[in-house]
């Protein structure tokens, strides 16, 4: 007589793993932001555009025009996109522009190398790379309008 063997139990799938639950939304609610992006008013749009083009490193994207006369345009930095628009002078021709902020631009590469980047296509840093006491390196510098940039290496 022949012995039957026992049917092993279907596995089961492994149960995918739960993001932990932070509780309730605080009411009423606060604002939840998804990304930021930044706009510039440019004195000279095509400087301020192969600035961040040739000296920095961004890449333009879409333009805008108004009867054939760029505007504006968008610039895109791996995930992070700004705007830049050509200024109406509406609040006259020398003011100001970029006064009391600052944009901090994080990053993965080589900030050094970023620095010595920038500079050898004719960008002229604030300050150079250093260590901060707070335990980054950072290297700063501002556009052709005075906007001013931190950019930070990630560690």
């Amino acid at each position: 007589m022949a012995t039957k063997k026992a049917k092993k139990p279907a596995k089961k799938p492994a149960k995918k793993p739960t993001k932990p639950r932070l509780g309730a939304r605080r009411q009423p609610e606060t604002l939840r932001l998804r990304k930021l992006t930044p706009g510039f008013t440019a004195t000279d749009l095509p400087r301020s555009m192969a600035f961040y083009r040739d000296v920095l490193g961004f890449v333009i994207g879409d333009e805008w025009r108004e009867n054939g006369a760029l505007t504006g345009c968008e610039i895109h930095a791996g995930a992070v996109t700004f705007m830049l628009t050509q200024d109406d002078f509406a609040k006259g021709r020398d003011r100001a522009k970029g006064v009391g902020a600052r944009i901090w631009c994080s990053t993965a590469q080589d900030l050094d190398r970023l620095a010595a980047d920038i500079k050898a296509r004719g960008g002229a840093l604030d300050q150079e790379p250093q260590d901060m006491p707070w335990g980054q390196r950072v290297f700063m510098i501002a556009d052709p309008d005075g906007f001013k940039f931190t950019f930070v290496q990630e560690r």
